[in-house]
């Protein structure tokens, strides 16, 4: 019985390809939609559907989580996997401090340098340097969260969940979908959600109930409590039907959108009357049924255990959603860059896929580079010198 404890345990420690492939293809897309007044946002899944890119990061995040830190609570139990969770907690805290005020340094500079506030202005960081040393110590608490800044607090306050999820797993697993349905209505019933300053009007954009769901849908697919679908053609069909069908009602942005909304006004109507079942803050019912559905194609698409991706564009993508945190970072910070860059060098066809390419590439470069730092070559021993014949 040890025996095969131990063998489903190594199992599921092993990286699945599709995972990392898919990490990655999301933090590519996310980077992309993060650039300001980026023309290539016309073209992300976004555009097309009801969800986007961030599911695919917390979904992912959900499944790369329970391969993480879910064999630490069934090796040495409960208490040492909430203490494991913690210092993942801790890391993610730090690093959401860190890139913020790498984007308020490099933003403010941007302003010094140009003249006036255009930059900070764009995601209200005017607020901020308004009352610096009040919203500093609001930053550090996350009582103050800019928009652009919810993603990481959001993810950190899901983690802090997953002890409980594993305690409930342990009594029964359909207490974990029960504490996923009731957290979920109390975000998008409840309309309960958290502040995203002090003085009110407005949530956080990312409501950690209602996103919880796409977290714990990968946790549980990965841990086994919820068996993979069967590979049915009915099936298929059916997802695909359900994402064609949500393509004309799915976004208000971009090339695509204004074509089509600008020749049927209907489209934007519907997608009003839709708001409550498609929210993006409280990840509404049809919104997550959308996700789900590209979850199934893409899971069809890549057969199994992803033998039909293959080639360098795959590798390399791989690589990236190896390093999720670090490139999710580097992507943050380098979005703004890229933007300021645009708003110098002009945002014609040619400019702006340098841009979008040169985005790319650092992304890749951040891999590669955190990959090799976590490798930790300095301490490997120096390869030992031939032996010199004497000729």
């Amino acid at each position: 019985m040890n025996s095969q404890v131990s063998s489903a345990s190594a199992q599921r420690t092993l990286r699945d390809p599709r995972l990392d492939f898919f990490r990655g293809l999301g933090m590519f897309i996310i980077l992309i939609a993060h650039i300001p007044w980026n023309s290539w946002t016309s073209w992300i899944p976004a555009r097309f559907g009801f969800s986007d890119a961030a599911e695919m990061f917390v979904f992912c995040s959900g499944m790369a989580s329970a391969l993480a830190f879910g064999g630490v609570f069934a090796r040495r139990g409960w208490w040492m996997g909430t203490a494991r969770i913690m210092h993942r907690v801790w890391q993610v805290y730090w690093a959401h401090i860190g890139s913020f005020f790498l984007v308020v340094a490099l933003l403010a500079g941007a302003d010094m340098y140009f003249g006036g506030e255009r930059y900070i202005k764009a995601i209200q960081l005017d607020r901020f340097f308004a009352d610096a040393p009040l919203r500093l110590m609001q930053t550090m608490v996350l009582a103050y969260l800019p928009p652009f800044f919810e993603i990481l607090p959001m993810y950190l306050c899901i983690l802090a969940m997953v002890p409980i999820v594993m305690a409930l797993s342990r009594i029964h697993v359909g207490l974990v979908f029960t504490f996923m349905i009731v957290l979920w209505l109390m975000a998008n019933v409840g309309k309960i959600n958290i502040p995203a300053q002090p003085e009110g009007g407005r949530g956080w954009f990312f409501n950690p109930l209602g996103w919880q769901l796409i977290f714990f849908s990968g946790f549980a697919l990965m841990r086994g409590w919820w068996p993979a679908p069967p590979r049915d053609k009915r099936l298929l069909w059916l997802c695909i039907a359900i994402v064609v069908a949500a393509a004309p009602f799915s976004c208000r942005y971009g090339f695509y959108c204004y074509q089509g909304w600008g020749y049927f006004p209907v489209l934007s109507q519907v997608q009003d009357w839709l708001g409550p079942v498609i929210t993006k803050t409280e990840e509404g019912l049809l919104r997550y049924v959308h996700f789900m559905a590209t979850v199934y194609l893409a899971w069809y698409a890549a057969g199994e255990g992803g033998k039909n991706l293959k080639g360098l564009v795959v590798d390399v993508t791989r690589k990236v959603g190896q390093q999720t945190l670090a490139v999710f970072l580097t992507g943050l910070v380098v979005a703004h860059a890229l933007g300021i860059m645009l708003d110098v060098i002009g945002r014609g066809f040619l400019a702006t896929a340098f841009i979008n390419l040169l985005g790319i590439a650092v992304l890749i470069a951040a891999a590669y580079a955190t990959g090799w730092f976590k490798s930790a070559p300095w301490r490997a021993r120096p390869p030992v010198p031939a032996p010199d014949d004497g000729r």
